[in-house]
């Protein structure tokens, strides 16, 4: 089937000299065939009139939870009005692969809401279940990977330990992996030594893969982590990739500037990292938590115990890092507190009489612990200083799929990528339209080590997007998050579309990237 794209202006996505220039891209099976200049005669096939809009690769989203959510929601609809035609997942350490002590994963996963049937233990029989509308390039966490080797012990993993570890992360590789991720705030992976998490970089960087990194502190301890990434990326030889780059807190406002001055400075590591357009992060609630008090996958057991939950409750009011104030929940499956999605902690104590500490407690013992919050901690200027580095690549830390549902999720899920070209690029101009392309396109895409996607050029893949430059915009809020992006026309996956005049067709062409 050949499409043929005109009257549009093409942005290759490269960046360098690739400003909007009108040209007719044609489109033969999965791949492009060519870019005509507009003179040319319109070869016969179907015809997407592009006139007024750009059309660019599909975006790659570097940084995606989506393995937990795409099987379930494949036709990917939020992601399709964004844009998006890759998905990078398996990001913070959590894969649903390989699966080992399947209870204490579901337990240590369950803050992302996956509707999964658990019927693999691998990688291979987990992609083998889906059938999406856009690709996915898949990561193995080390979470997953220390939990199938050791539950979830707090502690050094004995040499055994470790070699299992290795031996499944290469197992990943051979079945397609792309990456190997940690995620250094999270139970169990925050158990890990920098000793433990190098020589699995190691691994990875054998096996080829990309490592990326939900370092281990991006408060106070922002420089110290970074330091640690690259410190294993250097000893390994590993590519490295820094998820989320940010500093949380008000007391560290500003430290986003130093943290990118020493990324520059870095000059003998393959390192980039990524961002998403917003003040707020979002988690699990348990991050809040000492991550003693997760060791053993017991968490609701201790809080069932009076002495137990007492030190817990202390040590919370001890750490001034709760911001009641500004950590708002997200989600929580039924419940005591269900009817407080969108409410912030403290307004939900002072409703019960309580203190943050308490309330923290409260909800989590009556709610199995699997609450996702949005937490208010990082400032827009220093947002927009990390935005404004060219080597920031554009990603989303999402996963929700779905246009409709329930709970009161990020607004990123849903407006990441319209939100950079509209409100940052067309609006305020911190970065220039096609610069804003390249960083959703070739940039992510060469972390990864693709060649033929993220460019618009003769024999790429025709992952390929028509949007409206004077209309693309997020639409999501954090008062009301469920809702599209607007001024994504048509979605081309591997050549077939998969967004046509905004709207989903229902096909599912997209594969596993690998």
């Amino acid at each position: 089937m050949r499409i043929v794209l005109t009257g549009g202006l093409v942005v290759d996505g490269t960046g360098t000299g690739s400003e909007p220039r009108p040209g007719t891209v044609l489109v033969d099976g999965d791949r492009i065939s060519a870019v005509l200049p507009p003179a040319h005669p319109v070869p016969e096939g179907e015809v997407i009139d592009a006139t007024g809009n750009i059309v660019a690769p599909g975006f790659v989203d570097l940084h995606s939870h989506a393995d937990f959510s795409l099987g379930s929601s494949p036709a990917a609809e939020s992601q399709l009005a964004q844009g998006v035609t890759t998905l990078v997942a398996g990001n913070c350490g959590w894969s649903p692969f390989p699966v080992g002590d399947l209870e204490t994963l579901r337990a240590g996963t369950a803050f992302l809401d996956p509707k999964h049937d658990w019927s693999w233990t691998e990688l291979a029989g987990f992609a083998a279940t889906l059938e999406p509308a856009v690709n996915l390039a898949l990561q193995v966490g080390h979470c997953t990977l220390r939990i199938a080797a050791m539950g979830s012990a707090q502690r050094p993993p004995s040499p055994t330990e470790l070699r299992t570890m290795q031996d499944l992360l290469c197992q990943a590789a051979d079945q397609g992996a792309v990456g190997f991720s940690t995620g250094l705030i999270y139970a169990p992976g925050a158990y890990a030594s920098p000793e433990e998490v190098a020589a699995l970089v190691a691994t990875a960087a054998e096996c080829g893969l990309l490592y990326s990194t939900h370092i281990r502190n991006e408060g106070a301890g922002l420089l110290a982590a970074l330091d640690e990434a690259i410190a294993a990326a250097r000893a390994g030889g590993a590519r490295l990739e820094i998820s989320h780059l940010k500093a949380v807190g008000t007391s560290n406002y500003g430290l986003v500037h130093r943290a990118l001055e020493h990324l520059d400075a870095v000059h003998d590591v393959d390192l980039g990292w990524d961002a998403y357009p917003y003040t707020a992060t979002s988690t699990t609630l348990t991050t809040r938590l000492p991550t003693w008090a997760l060791a053993g996958g017991v968490l609701l057991e201790r809080l069932a115990d009076s002495a137990e939950r007492g030190r817990i409750a202390d040590a919370l009011r001890a750490d001034g890092l709760l911001s009641p104030e500004t950590v708002v929940i997200a989600s929580l499956p039924p419940g005591r507190y269900e009817d407080c999605r969108g409410l912030s902690l403290a307004e939900i104590a002072r409703r019960d009489g309580v203190d943050a500490a308490e309330i923290v407690l409260r909800i989590l013992e009556s709610h199995q612990a699997a609450v996702s919050v949005v937490n208010h901690a990082m400032s827009e200027e220093d947002v927009t200083t990390v935005l404004e580095h060219p080597r920031t690549a554009i990603a989303s830390d999402g996963w929700i799929m779905d246009a409709t549902g329930p709970g009161h999720p990020h607004p990123r899920n849903f407006g990441t990528f319209p939100r950079v070209l509209g409100h940052y690029a067309r609006d305020r101009g911190v970065m220039t339209l096609s610069e804003a392309i390249r960083r959703m396109t070739a940039l992510p895409a060469s972390r990864l080590g693709l060649t033929d996607r993220g460019v618009l050029r003769p024999g790429a893949i025709a992952d390929l997007v028509v949007l409206d430059p004077a209309r693309v915009a997020d639409k999501s809020t954090y008062d009301d998050p469920w809702q599209l992006s607007i001024g994504v026309e048509h979605v081309l996956v591997a050549g077939e579309p998969a967004l046509t005049n905004g709207t989903p067709t229902g096909r599912r062409p997209g594969r596993i990237i690998a």
